[in-house]
C-alpha cells in the first residue's frame, strides 16, 4: 500500500466513501505524494507522451495560430500569452520561436503559465527563464489574452454516475477488505434521462476556468486554443489510470499514476458563449494541423535533415494516431475573424 493509499483509507473510514473527483484531486495534488507533486510524467522516460514532445511543429503551429489570431486584431501591446498546464514547458518554448518571425510579438507577449506544481514550476523555469505564475485561470490580468491549452482539460476532477434501469447513482471509492474499491451511492437526483448501463461524467471545474480564459478574450481580445483527447457530448465509462505508457488500475497504487478522463468539449462552448465569446466547431487534431500546414512544414523539416519530421506528422494527425483523438476548442472575441485551422460553430447543429 502507498503512503497515499492509507491517507486515503484513514479519511474514508472516519468519513466515509469519497467522490470520483475527490479521490483524483487527492491522487494528483496531495503535497506530499499527489502524482504531479512528484513525478515528471513526461516523455519516454515518464508515463505518457503528449504532442509537444513528439515533436517541435506541434508547438510552433500553435504558436503562429496565435500570432495570426494577434494579427487578425490588430497587434495589442501589451498581452498575456499564456498556457494553462504547460508540463515542462515544451510548448511554449516552441511556440515563443515561432512567434518571433512576427514583428512585434514576442517583445509585446508577457509569458505566464498557470501551474499548481512546485516540481513542474522549476522545470517551466529551467526551460524558459522569466515567466509569471498564477495558480489558477481566475488570476490571468485584464488585457488581450492569447492561450493554449494542451492536455489540460482531461486531468481535472470528474464525478461518474451510473443508471441501474431505475435511476441514477454516483460512483465512490469506499474500502472493501481494507483495500480501496469502487462503489455506488444511493440513487441520487440527475436532469438527466438515461438507461440500464449508461455512465454519465461531470467536470465541474472546466466551465469556470473556460468562463474566466473567455470573459477575458470577449471583454479585451485575444484567442485561445483548446486541446485535448474526448468528444462532443461525450458519454460512456472514460475515466483511466497510466503508468510507464500503459493502462493499470486506478485504485491499485495511488499517487503513482496519472488519472485522466476523456472532456466533454459541449458544456465548455457553452461556457465560453454565456460570457460573450466566439467559439468554434471541434475540430480534430489531425484536420487541425493540417489546415495549419503541418504536411507541408514536416516535408520542410525533413528536407533539411530532420529524419523524424514524417513519423512524427503521421503520430499527430493520423486518424489511427493522435489525429481522430484528439480535438481542437477555439475561443475568439465577436467580430473578429476565426482562428486559424476553425470555423464558427453553428449554434443550430448539433457538431456531433
Amino acid at each position: 500500500m502507498t503512503a497515499l493509499a492509507a491517507i486515503l483509507a484513514g479519511r474514508i473510514r472516519a468519513e466515509g466513501p469519497m467522490t470520483l473527483a475527490d479521490y483524483m484531486q487527492t491522487c494528483l495534488l496531495h503535497p506530499d505524494h499527489g502524482y504531479y507533486a512528484t513525478h515528471d510524467p513526461f516523455g519516454q522516460a515518464g508515463d505518457f507522451v503528449t504532442a509537444p514532445e513528439i515533436h517541435q511543429m506541434f508547438g510552433e503551429l500553435c504558436g503562429l495560430a496565435l500570432a495570426q489570431a494577434w494579427l487578425d486584431q490588430g497587434c495589442p501591446a501589451p498581452f498575456t500569452l499564456a498556457e494553462i498546464g504547460p508540463g515542462r514547458g515544451t510548448l511554449m518554448a516552441d511556440a515563443l520561436r515561432a512567434i518571433r518571425v512576427v514583428p512585434g510579438m514576442a517583445e509585446a507577449a508577457q509569458v505566464t503559465l498557470i501551474e499548481v506544481s512546485p516540481h513542474l514550476r522549476q522545470v517551466q523555469r529551467d526551460r524558459l527563464a522569466q515567466v509569471l505564475h498564477l495558480d489558477r485561470a481566475e488570476d490571468l490580468p485584464d488585457q488581450p489574452l492569447f492561450l493554449i491549452a494542451n492536455e489540460f482539460f482531461d486531468a481535472l476532477p470528474i464525478r461518474q454516475f451510473r443508471h441501474n434501469g431505475q435511476a441514477w447513482a454516483e460512483t465512490m471509492v469506499a474500502l472493501d477488505g481494507g483495500r480501496l474499491a469502487f462503489a455506488l451511492s444511493p440513487p441520487v437526483p440527475l436532469a438527466r434521462a438515461g438507461r440500464a448501463g449508461d455512465v454519465h461524467e461531470i467536470c465541474s471545474a472546466a466551465p469556470g476556468i473556460v468562463a474566466a480564459i473567455a470573459g477575458r478574450i470577449a471583454a479585451h481580445g485575444g484567442a485561445a486554443i483548446l486541446i485535448d483527447y474526448g468528444n462532443w457530448d461525450g458519454q460512456g465509462d472514460t475515466f483511466q489510470a497510466l503508468r510507464h505508457h500503459a493502462p493499470v488500475d486506478p485504485l491499485a497504487e495511488p499517487g503513482l499514476a496519472d488519472l485522466t478522463a476523456h472532456v466533454d468539449f459541449a458544456p465548455l462552448a457553452r461556457s465560453a458563449r454565456s460570457v460573450g465569446a466566439q467559439v468554434s466547431a471541434m475540430e480534430t487534431q489531425g484536420d487541425w494541423l493540417r489546415a495549419l500546414g503541418a504536411g507541408q512544414r514536416a516535408a520542410r523539416l525533413a528536407a533539411a535533415g530532420d529524419a523524424g519530421a514524417d513519423a512524427a506528422l503521421k503520430r499527430l494527425t493520423d486518424p489511427a494516431e493522435m489525429g481522430q483523438l484528439f480535438k481542437v476548442l477555439a475561443i475568439w472575441p465577436q467580430g473578429a475573424p476565426p482562428v486559424p485551422g476553425t470555423k464558427v460553430l453553428d449554434e443550430d447543429a448539433d457538431n456531433a
